[in-house]
C-alpha cells in the first residue's frame, strides 16, 4: 500500500467515525418513540365551522405520513389515538395601504389535541398561523379563508410535532 493510498484510508476511516459517533437522531424519531408506530385521530367537529373539520383532518393526517412516517389505522389497531378540537379560526388586519384598506391579514388556528397512548391521556395545546395578502378594499373569499386555515393548521400541527418530538427525547434519557 502506497503512501497515498494509506492517508486516503485513513481519511476515509476518520470521516466514517465522525458520522456514525455524532448520536444524530431526527425529531421524528423521538416523536415515534412518544406515539408509536401506528396512530388513529379524530377531529371534534365545530357547530360554528364543520368545514373546517375536513382541512384539519386532512392536515393531521398527512402530518402523522410525512412527519412520524407512521401508519394510518383504526383506533382499536392503534398504539395512539389523537383528538383533535379547533377553536373558531380568526383573522385579523395586520398591513394597511397609503388610502386605508387593508392589504394583509393574520389567520390564526388554536388546537387543543388530547392523546390516548397505554391507558394514560394528556392535553396539548398548539398555535399556527399565516399571513396572507388581498387586494385593496377586496373582500376575503372563501377560498383564501380555507387556505389560510390549512397552513395554520399545519403550523400547529408542527408545534405539536416539537411538544411531542421534545417529550420523546426526554422519555429516551
Amino acid at each position: 500500500m502506497t503512501y497515498v493510498q494509506a492517508k486516503t484510508t485513513m481519511l476515509i476511516f476518520v470521516v466514517l467515525l465522525t458520522i456514525s459517533a455524532c448520536g444524530y437522531s431526527p425529531s421524528a424519531k423521538f416523536a415515534r418513540n412518544s406515539l408509536g408506530d401506528k396512530i388513529s385521530t379524530s377531529v371534534v367537529i365545530s357547530a360554528q365551522d364543520p368545514e373546517n373539520t375536513v382541512i384539519i383532518k386532512d392536515a393531521v393526517d398527512r402530518a402523522i405520513i410525512e412527519v412520524f412516517q407512521a401508519s394510518l389505522v383504526s383506533r382499536a389497531l392503534s398504539d395512539t389515538h389523537l383528538v383533535l378540537n379547533m377553536s373558531a379560526p380568526s383573522y385579523v388586519p395586520i398591513v394597511y395601504d397609503v388610502n386605508g384598506y387593508i392589504v394583509s391579514y393574520r389567520m390564526s388556528v388554536s388546537l387543543s389535541i388530547k392523546k390516548f397512548n397505554n391507558g394514560v391521556s394528556k392535553n396539548y395545546s398548539a398555535k399556527g398561523n399565516y399571513d396572507f395578502a388581498v387586494a385593496p378594499n377586496a373582500i376575503v373569499t372563501d377560498q383564501q379563508r380555507f387556505e389560510a386555515i390549512g397552513f395554520s393548521t399545519q403550523r400547529a400541527i408542527r408545534s405539536f410535532i416539537a411538544q411531542v418530538s421534545a417529550e420523546g427525547a426526554r422519555s429516551k434519557k
